[in-house]
């Protein structure tokens, strides 16, 4: 919900996640597709590639869990405060 901000203000909470594209690593990663890997395309081609506006990755590391569940908890908490 929200799109392409959304998406954005999401991604720009997370304090443990790093942000960004290389979704290879063993630490926890967390991506915007429309503005990061499909930025490319345009609107019509990311939904038909099935990238929304405000779709997030979460590729999950070798954290601990209840580390990673605590960081993207307080993101949804201040994304949903904006």
């Amino acid at each position: 919900k929200g799109g392409l901000e959304a998406g954005r203000s999401f991604i720009n909470s997370v304090k443990l996640a790093s942000h960004l594209a290389n979704v290879g690593d063993s630490k926890t990663l967390v991506i915007h597709p429309a503005s990061t890997t499909h930025q490319q395309l345009g609107a019509e081609e990311q939904t038909s590639s099935g990238v929304k506006p405000d779709m997030v990755r979460v590729s999950v590391g070798i954290e601990h869990i209840d580390d990673i569940k605590a960081d993207l908890d307080q993101a949804l908490a201040v994304f949903g405060k904006k």
